[in-house]
């Protein structure tokens, strides 16, 4: 049984924990406000770009002068898992789902007698797939020392995927994100950005013809790399405010859990110390009788 000591420092400890847990449970509500406008932003110019670049891709479907980056390079054998994480952890389940997913994947690909190579974003990701995977780690990309996500950031994992593309080094890139819901709730998302997954076009737009100057090609062949980069800039932003959300869920549980675990250290406390003084009188009235 721990001794009255043992109990009020174990009380101290969980009370200071309850501090920290709580102090990041503001700072993640204060930058998931943020985050969130962010996140939520940049979802209409992903959706309008996606659909200015389906109406594009339609018209030359098909075509041999299609550039390389919509009509791939005629394979699937090799492919590029683009996993993006957190640099940092205490946010609950947020970072393993997304390796879960991609692991999940990149399984699947394997029984299949695909080729999988792995490029990680955030090195909690990287930290899970060096276990078991690292065989397929071909590279990973640091941003720890970036305070808050910009399009540059986006551009540059962009430009490092279009060269590995251009070298031959994939035939088929996708990217793992969580795709932020509410606060307790993030989507695990797989998305193929090379070659480009072209969707049809709505009502609205079926019917509506375009003449394009210069040609749709050479359109395409600017507006794709662009279209790269602006999904990994939305997926970027997507996590950061899936992170926040999950991080201040998880400190809001841990407060809780760190209240639960103090009352019930203070009721057994009370309990030593009453057993001790009872102890102690009886002690005392003993004594006072055999005299």
């Amino acid at each position: 049984m721990p001794s009255l000591k043992d109990l009020k420092n174990r009380i101290e400890s969980v009370k200071s924990t309850r501090k920290i847990t709580k102090a990041m449970q503001m700072v993640a509500a204060a930058k998931l406000r943020r985050a969130q406008d962010a996140a939520e932003a940049a979802r209409p110019y992903a959706a309008r770009m996606e659909a200015v670049v389906g109406g594009l891709a339609a018209s030359v479907a098909g075509s041999d002068s299609a550039p390389r980056l919509l009509a791939g390079t005629g394979s699937d054998k090799v492919h590029l898992l683009v996993v993006m994480t957190a640099e940092r952890g205490l946010c609950g389940g947020f970072n393993s789902s997304i390796v879960k997913a991609a692991r999940t994947h990149a399984q699947e690909l394997m029984a299949q007698g695909k080729t999988v190579k792995i490029l990680t974003v955030g090195k909690k990701g990287r930290e899970q797939l060096r276990r078991d995977m690292g065989s397929h780690l071909v590279a990973h990309i640091d941003l720890s020392d970036v305070k808050r996500i910009g399009y540059e950031n986006a551009r540059s994992i962009a430009q490092d995927l279009l060269s590995r593309f251009d070298a031959g080094e994939f035939d088929v890139a996708t990217i793992f994100y969580n795709r932020f819901q509410s606060v307790i709730s993030q989507i695990p998302t797989a998305q193929q950005v090379i070659p480009a997954q072209v969707k049809a076009a709505d009502n609205a737009e079926a019917g509506a013809v375009y003449d394009y100057e210069p040609s749709e090609e050479q359109i395409l062949a600017d507006l794709l790399p662009r279209a790269v980069a602006t999904q990994i800039f939305t997926a970027l932003l997507e996590n950061g405010a899936s992170e926040q959300g999950a991080r201040m869920s998880a400190m809001d549980n841990a407060t809780r859990n760190a209240g639960e675990m103090i009352d019930k250290l203070t009721i057994e406390f009370n309990r030593s110390r009453q057993a001790v003084i009872t102890n102690e009188l009886i002690e005392i009235i003993s004594g006072a009788e055999a005299l």
